[in-house]
């Protein structure tokens, strides 16, 4: 019998039907398309913001003191410690290795020219493939810092007598700062009585603008500190900060087992930090805080949005259907009038209307849903000129959505059936 009166009132009144189902329809494709593209623009934001820099810096544990982490700049200690450029493969042994995307050695120092001047020289990796256990990572400055511009060629990394030459330090080098005198692309400078051929003039980069910049084996040679390494730039996919990443770093022992243990297998760039510490030999992994908050605050502005769009079209959507609720419960008194005098109790009819509620929510959900991911996709590619892909986590949080709405906005209008006498609307005296 309820499950006749279920169908008949479901097939009744189609203007009422198709409302509730516009309504939460709508809700679910606003719900649906805002979240998958927070989670489909959040990891490409989070992927633009590493294109910046390095989050985190690998250090000598001899010579990590004397460093400002914390205001983002450092100079390492020279000719006290050193990290060995044997261990470099570590960085990608750890738990997120996956999560490191790029990273370059450096090792700093200064060369004699040919004048008697000295000048600062950088040794790094370019675009050099590392092989790890069950593959073959290539990686370098290139993938560092890809706002990097070379005015040339980049250097092989395995080049013994080529270089880069900062665009401040070109006009520096010049006699008499003549520009027409200033060495230019396939001339060559004298580095510590070397020969080195100038292949191409690096542009925007802040700290080695006024640095010859060479491969790391050309650079240990030059500054004669064969295998060994300043320090190390690494760049990690991370999530935000939040209390218990804030605890660890402020003081780790004080977490206990489970909070260790879940900040230890969550991606935050502290964990990633201290778990490069646990794998690299004789070194000490420190954050850069400036860029690792920036990016966090940038995440979580972009979660924050996606909340509370959520929040306003769950209000909304559920005063739609309150409304809609209601007048449909005037609409059908003598039906819970009849029911309740041939035996029906409160409860029995709460569920027929919630029934009625959450079969629409259902439907209305998923085609809201399918509706929402057409349009993320259509936002993305306009607005943010990026195409995303499906994430399938959006499927149950907006059915989650949309039968939430279904059963908080029929709650307030149910609860007047209770006043309902059936002799009153029988006679229609109510």
């Amino acid at each position: 019998m309820e499950f006749k009166i279920l169908k008949s009132s479901l097939i009744g009144n189609k203007t009422q039907k198709l409302l509730a189902f516009l309504t939460i329809f709508l809700a679910s494709a606003l719900i649906s398309s805002m979240l998958n593209i927070t989670l489909g623009i959040g990891d490409k934001v989070a992927k633009e913001l590493r294109s910046y820099g390095s989050n985190i810096i690998v250090l000598p544990k001899g010579g990590a003191l004397s460093l400002d982490i914390g205001g983002g700049e450092f100079k390492p200690l020279r000719n006290e410690a050193y990290l060995d450029e044997r261990y470099i493969s570590s960085i990608k042994n750890i738990f997120w290795r996956n999560n490191i995307v790029a990273f370059a050695p450096f090792l700093e120092g200064s060369a004699r020219l040919e004048s008697g001047a000295e000048v600062e020289i950088t040794g790094t990796y370019f675009n050099k493939p590392i092989k790890l256990e069950d593959e073959e990572f290539s990686t370098g400055v290139k993938s560092l810092y890809p706002f990097w511009q070379v005015d040339g060629e980049w250097v092989d990394d395995n080049s013994s007598d080529e270089a880069l030459i900062g665009e401040d330090l070109v006009l520096d080098l010049a006699p008499n700062k003549d520009p027409n005198l200033a060495p230019k692309i396939g001339s060559t400078i004298q580095l510590n009585g070397k020969t080195i051929k100038i292949k191409g003039i690096l542009k925007h980069s802040e700290n080695e603008g006024n640095k010859i910049i060479v491969p790391l084996s050309l650079a240990n040679e030059l500054l004669g500190k064969e295998g060994k390494i300043s320090h190390i730039e690494v760049s990690a996919l991370t999530i935000p900060e939040d209390d218990l990443s804030v605890k660890a770093r402020r003081d780790r022992d004080t977490l206990n087992a489970v909070e260790h243990d879940k900040w230890y297998c969550s991606a935050y760039v502290g964990s990633i930090a201290f778990q490069i510490e646990e794998e690299y030999k004789d070194a000490s992994a420190k954050v850069l805080m400036k860029t690792s908050e920036g990016e966090s605050q940038v995440v979580k502005k972009i979660q924050s949005l996606m909340g509370v769009v959520s929040i306003l079209a769950l209000i909304a959507a559920s005063i739609g259907i309150s409304s809609l609720m209601a007048s449909e419960i005037h609409r059908r008194k003598k039906e819970i009038g009849l029911l309740k005098a041939l035996g029906a109790n409160n409860l029995s009819i709460y569920t027929l209307f919630l029934c009625e509620s959450l079969i629409s929510a259902l439907f209305a959900g998923v085609i809201g849903c399918a509706a929402g991911y057409a349009l993320s996709m259509a936002m993305a590619f306009v607005i943010f000129d990026h195409t995303i892909s499906l994430s399938w986590i959006v499927l149950p949080i907006t059915m989650s959505f949309a039968v939430l709405i279904a059963v908080l906005g029929s709650l307030i209008p149910i609860k007047s059936v209770i006043n309902l006498l059936p002799a009153e609307v029988l006679y229609e005296r109510k």
